[in-house]
Parts: structure tokens; C-alpha cells; sequence
């Protein structure tokens, strides 16, 4: 039997180690997004402005001299000045009080439905992708089915359906007053949006758990008696997540215009909450003598979709492995 040189097994020397040419650093996947991520300053400007806009919606109204609701008798349709930065409305109400109120709902509105759109797409494009066969067709063929009407028909009549019982469960329960105060009829938009955009996010995981689950990580687990729910809760959802975050993420922006679009049509929610979509919506018709109560809640809007829409993108392209080698 051969005998090693015990000379192979020292240690290397710190001369040695400098002369090692080591090309890249070891990562994990999530530290190797996260650092690509970072040199996005598109995106990471994105966060900045989404940040600034939240803090700005949650406390402006908390410290304004002016309530969102406040009638101010004699400074109607007053055009923006250093008392009231955003003008006031045609009843003297202070457009910025009521534009940080209607940016703090659109946001509301986008995290919690995208939340609940990321629940229901997950659990049910899991178990279609894992378990296949006449599962996974039934499941899909649902999915189609809901795919084949028109989303926004149903958004609506949902809504118009949702909304009043909503309303009297939410002012007529006590324990719920204070949430009520978000305004009526965000719950039922909130309830609408997760019912009907979460198709998107089910054929996503579909696809990603059809991709994982012959691997042979899953085979190792199935030989070691790991049950399905296991399988698919702590294996296979966990490695899907990259697409997840990024659809997730999509559906964000997606959620404010829907809400936005209600709104606009007054199905979102109702006076005296104000949303904006509803500021927009009550600006139309004085565009042309007041366009400046259409320009700020309209302007919000689309900074907090666009701002939404390119951090989106900057998690696809972080989270994607083919961009590894930027």
C-alpha cells in the first residue's frame, strides 16, 4: 500500500494564499442577487422614492393643520401657495392632506391584495405543478376558465356587488370601526383583486415547481419519507421563490391601477375617504380652469407605478441567474 508524503498536508504559507488567483468571490444565490441588485441604481433610486412617498403619506396627514375631510370656507378652489402646497378643492379641502391620504390607500392596497394574489397563486400552482395528471389539467383548465372573461367586467360587478354589505359590516362592527376609517369600500377592492389576479401567479409557480420537482433533491427527500406537504413547502416553494418575488412584485402596480380605475369610476372607495382615483376622478370636470387638482394626484399615480414597475425589473434581473456574469 502506497504511503502519502506527509509534505502534501502542510499548511499553505501567507505568500502561498496571495499567489492563489481567485477569479470570484463564493456566494450564495440570494448574496449574488443582492449584489447585483445594489449596482441597479435605477431600482435602488425606486426604493428611495417609494420610501420617501410613505413616509410623506403616513405623516403629513398626521401633522397638517388640516384634516383630509376639513371644509375651509372661503378658500375654494385656491391654487397652490405655501398654506396649501397642492391647492384646495372646490368644498376649500387641502389637496395635499387629501393626495397623501389617496397615496398612502394606493399603496395600502398594493402591498395587502398583492400578499393575498401571492397566498392563493402559490398554494394552487403548487399542488397543479407537483401532483400533474388530471389534477394539474383540472386545475388548469379552472384557471382558463377564469382566464377567458374579462377581468375588469368582473372587477366591477364584484365590486358593485361587494361593496355596501362590506360597508355596513365594517361601520356597524365596533371592533372594526377604526379599520373602517381606511375608507369604505377597501376591503371589498382588496377582496376583489386577490379573488381574480392570482391566475398569473399560479402558472408561474406551475411552471417552476413542473422545472424542480424531478431533480434530485426532491428524490432525496421523497426517499427519506418526507411527506408532499413537506416536499413542497420546504424544498420546492423555497427554490421558486426568485420567480415568486419578481411576479409579486408586477402585481403591486397592477393592484394600484385596478384601485386607481375603481376609484375613477366611484366603485372604489367612498366619500368621505379619498383615494387617487377618486381625486382624479373628481378633477376631470375643472381640468381646464383648475388642471392643478388633476395634475398632483394624477402625477402621484403614475410616480408610484412607474417607481414599482422599474423595481420590478431590477429583481428579474438581479434573481436571474443568466445575469450572472454582469
Amino acid at each position: 500500500m502506497e504511503v502519502l508524503d506527509k509534505e502534501l498536508f502542510k499548511k499553505a504559507t501567507d505568500d502561498e494564499k496571495n499567489l492563489l488567483n481567485v477569479k470570484r468571490e463564493s456566494l450564495t444565490y440570494w448574496q449574488d442577487a443582492f449584489r447585483r441588485f445594489k449596482k441597479n441604481k435605477v431600482a435602488l433610486a425606486s426604493i428611495l422614492i417609494i420610501f420617501i412617498i410613505s413616509i410623506l403619506a403616513l405623516f403629513i396627514p398626521i401633522f397638517s393643520e388640516y384634516s383630509y375631510s376639513q371644509i375651509n370656507r372661503g378658500f375654494e378652489n385656491n391654487f397652490p401657495s405655501l398654506k396649501h402646497p397642492f391647492g384646495t378643492d372646490t368644498l376649500g379641502r387641502d389637496l395635499l392632506v387629501r393626495s397623501m391620504i389617496g397615496a398612502r390607500i394606493s399603496i395600502l392596497i398594493g402591498l395587502l391584495s398583492s400578499t393575498f394574489v401571492v397566498l392563493i397563486g402559490v398554494i394552487y400552482g403548487s399542488i397543479s405543478g407537483y401532483f400533474g395528471g388530471i389534477v394539474d389539467t383540472i386545475m388548469m383548465r379552472i384557471v382558463d376558465i377564469i382566464n377567458s372573461v374579462p377581468t375588469l367586467l368582473v372587477v366591477v360587478l364584484l365590486s358593485v356587488v361587494l361593496k355596501a354589505p362590506m360597508d355596513k359590516l365594517l361601520v356597524a362592527t365596533d371592533k372594526f370601526r377604526d379599520i373602517a376609517l381606511l375608507g369604505p369600500g377597501l376591503f371589498s377592492v382588496f377582496i376583489v383583486i386577490g379573488l381574480l389576479y392570482w391566475t398569473n401567479m399560479a402558472r408561474i409557480t406551475r411552471a417552476q415547481i413542473l422545472a424542480l420537482k424531478n431533480q434530485e433533491f426532491v428524490t432525496a427527500a421523497r426517499a427519506l419519507g418526507a411527506s408532499h406537504t413537506r416536499i413542497i413547502l420546504k424544498h420546492l416553494i423555497p427554490n421558486s421563490m426568485g420567480a415568486i418575488i419578481v411576479s409579486a412584485m408586477v402585481q403591486i402596480p397592477n393592484a394600484i391601477f385596478v384601485e386607481s380605475f375603481l376609484s375613477f369610476l366611484g366603485l372604489g372607495v367612498s366619500a368621505p375617504m379619498v383615494s387617487l382615483g377618486s381625486l382624479t376622478s373628481n378633477a376631470v370636470s375643472g381640468v381646464y380652469s383648475y388642471p392643478y387638482q388633476l395634475l398632483f394626484p394624477a402625477g402621484l399615480i403614475s410616480i408610484i407605478i412607474l417607481c414599482f414597475n422599474l423595481l420590478g425589473d431590477g429583481l428579474r434581473d438581479a434573481l436571474d441567474p443568466r445575469m450572472k456574469n454582469r
